[in-house]
């Protein structure tokens, strides 16, 4: 019996992912001609050269479409294929009693949907390297969907905190982070001392809105915690913990409010059923064009 195909999304694919297009309606084939006789018979793909997808541990490779896809591949105690894309690439996991052309069938049968997740990671992350942050004196980074410009203020002349954040000439489009570090500070004393006052900032944020909206839903939470991931937003778990990522204070409170209104729901519905997006739509019911943000406006690239 082929074994079935289980599709491990990760949350983007929760909180991003919109319903697949209807495919086009398929057009009449014409006829053959002399002129087509002539010609040699090389299919169009083969002719040419197909897309590439390498994920930095592949030990697999398979031609999917018009696309050459080396994966990294595993066995394991599953029931399932699973498949995961993310920003590395394609990861594809087997129970040990799986013959290897089963997963090739199964990767055939869901090559759609591969193609689509790759070409989407890969855009998103031509996107953020084009937002990579230059860590230095005057570096600008976004603060609740602001621009904000880093200063090092050699002099220490605030609490013990490590930064402070002053209000600009022009307001928030002028706001200074002043990073209580010499003017030879490194690359890695800069972005470390601007990470912990973002996270500072992200944890009494995610505490308020978590308490403002749990009410609205009916639910409790118990424990938040940040995170680091690169391809999840947050996640929950049904003892009432909440983990949201830290990045998040990079973009606009509206933003955030999905994202967090998005992990309480799942205090009620662990799954992405219609009777959860109910409940995300109940709070927020612009709740796709926030989700949207976070698929058009990548985070800044941290390196």
């Amino acid at each position: 019996m082929r074994p079935l195909v289980q599709l491990t999304l990760d949350l983007f694919d929760g909180l991003l992912a919109a319903p697949p297009p209807r495919p086009d309606k398929p057009r009449p084939v014409p006829e053959r001609t002399r002129a087509d006789d002539a010609l040699p018979g090389v299919p169009l793909n083969d002719a040419l050269a197909p897309v590439r997808f390498a994920h930095p541990r592949a030990s697999r490779e398979a031609r999917l479409g018009h696309a050459l896809v080396a994966y990294e591949f595993a066995r394991g105690r599953r029931r399932t294929i699973g498949f995961v894309v993310d920003a590395d690439g394609l990861s594809v996991r087997a129970p040990r009693w799986v013959a290897l052309r089963d997963v090739d069938a199964a990767l055939q049968e869901k090559s759609a949907w591969i193609l689509r997740k790759l070409a989407e990671s890969q855009q998103r992350e031509a996107r953020q390297e084009a937002t990579r942050i230059d860590w230095r004196d005057g570096a600008v980074l976004p603060f609740l969907g602001a621009p904000v410009h880093l200063r090092l203020d050699p002099a220490h002349g605030f609490a013990a905190a490590g930064a402070v954040l002053d209000a600009g000439e022009d307001g928030a489009a002028g706001r200074v982070l002043r990073l209580a570090l010499p003017q030879q500070a490194g690359v890695a004393q800069i972005r470390d001392a601007a990470q912990a006052w973002l996270m500072r900032q992200a944890r009494r944020i995610f505490a308020e809105r978590l308490d403002h909206f749990a009410p609205l839903l009916g639910v409790r939470w118990t424990k938040l915690s940040l995170s680091n991931a690169a391809t999840r937003w947050g996640s929950a778990s049904a003892d009432g913990s909440i983990r949201l990522n830290w990045r998040l204070v990079h973009y606009r409170l509206d933003i955030i409010d999905y994202v967090v209104v998005h992990e309480l729901a799942h205090l009620r519905v662990m799954d992405h059923s219609p009777r959860f997006w109910d409940q995300v739509e109940r709070v927020l019911p612009d709740y796709a064009q926030r989700r949207q943000v976070l698929k058009d406006e990548p985070a800044p690239r941290w390196g």
